[in-house]
């Protein structure tokens, strides 16, 4: 398929999203006096989800061309489940502490959480690396990375479930960190936006600066070693940009999965592996995306009638999981039928 018409098509996908997101929720809009509020906030909420799925599936294309399978996704880094991690930690801290100590002026209570949740993917990113400095072959690091990846991933999700059991004794605090765990848009403002979409922007522009190297690891670190790369320095950076995407991500909306993984994996049996196309096409459709997942989150209860009239709405990591697990299958299936994996 011709690039030009898949981004004409997502952008229009994108644009209906957009409209349905503005519309849809449990709130109608005939009551003039909140009209205009109630546009606001679907409105901060629906580029809270174009910023944050944009992050999450650039974030996959650089981390399936690092790692040269098309099935890879951030979560394998761990760097999703210490981003987690660090918004727990600063929602617990808030909760329990932090009205009776003097926040810096710069670290207002709204701002804490995206800072937080960069502090847990970059702590758990100088991790990773450290685990997997000690290797000397180039492919042995890779190895290593994945390893270091998974056990980092396996503790910190352990410590997650730790802390949300210890605050079972504190009914609004345990349900907090359990909805900012399973993902979900509400509640956030202009002050999350701007800090969100700098991180998002330099991290897309960074995957776009490092398009051409990661079309040369595709042909093997040895190849592109011997091409004139180093291989050490660009997998550093990668990480480093593939933490910061994931970061900003789950600092809009929580813990939400696949949308690292099938985005890019499907965009990419579309317009093939060149990271120059892919990654701006990723970008769009990974927003598109979380956009109509958060409409879904909004409009199953709806739809659900009697036997959902207490719940405004489902968890976002549901609905990605529920669209993203059966079409990951089918990806999987046919790529396997293609010897890719």
């Amino acid at each position: 398929m011709r690039p030009a018409v898949l981004i004409l098509g997502l952008i229009v996908l994108l644009a209906l999203g957009v409209g349905a997101g503005l519309v849809v929720g449990a709130a109608g809009l005939n009551d003039e006096s909140t009209r205009a509020m109630l546009l606001e906030l679907r409105a901060l909420r629906i580029a809270s989800a174009a910023l944050a799925g944009a992050a999450l599936a650039v974030a996959g294309v650089l981390a399936q061309g690092l790692f040269r399978n098309p099935l890879a996704s951030p979560d394998v880094l761990g760097t999703t489940a210490g981003a987690a991690l660090g918004g727990q930690l600063v929602i617990l801290f808030l909760t329990s502490i932090g009205s009776a100590v003097a926040l810096p002026v710069w670290l207002a209570p709204e701002m804490a959480l995206p800072v937080g949740c960069l502090i847990g993917g970059l702590v758990t990113l100088a991790v990773l690396m450290a685990l997997a400095r000690s290797t000397t072959r180039l492919g042995e690091g890779m190895v290593a990375v994945l390893l270091a990846g998974f056990v980092i991933n396996a503790a910190i999700l352990s410590i997650s479930a730790l802390v949300t059991t210890l605050t079972r004794g504190d009914w609004a605090l345990g349900r907090a960190l359990m909805e900012f765990s399973l993902g979900g848009l509400g509640g956030k403002g202009r002050t999350h936006l701007v800090l969100a979409a700098p991180l998002v922007a330099i991290g897309i522009i960074a995957a776009l600066g490092w398009s051409r190297v990661l079309d040369l690891l595709l042909s093997g670190e040895d190849e592109a070693g011997a091409l004139g790369v180093d291989v050490r320095r660009a997998r550093r950076w990668i990480l480093v940009w593939t933490a910061l995407l994931t970061a900003a991500a789950v600092s809009l909306g929580g813990g939400v999965a696949f949308v690292g993984l099938v985005v890019p994996h499907a965009l990419r049996g579309l317009v093939g592996p060149g990271h120059r196309r892919l990654v701006p096409l990723a970008a769009i459709g990974g927003a598109a995306f979380l956009v109509w997942c958060d409409v879904g989150a909004r409009g199953l209860p709806l739809i659900a009638g009697s036997s959902m009239r207490d719940q405004a709405e489902v968890p976002l990591g549901v609905i990605t999981g529920l669209i993203g697990a059966p079409l990951f299958l089918l990806l999987l299936i046919r790529t396997r039928r293609e010897g890719l994996v």
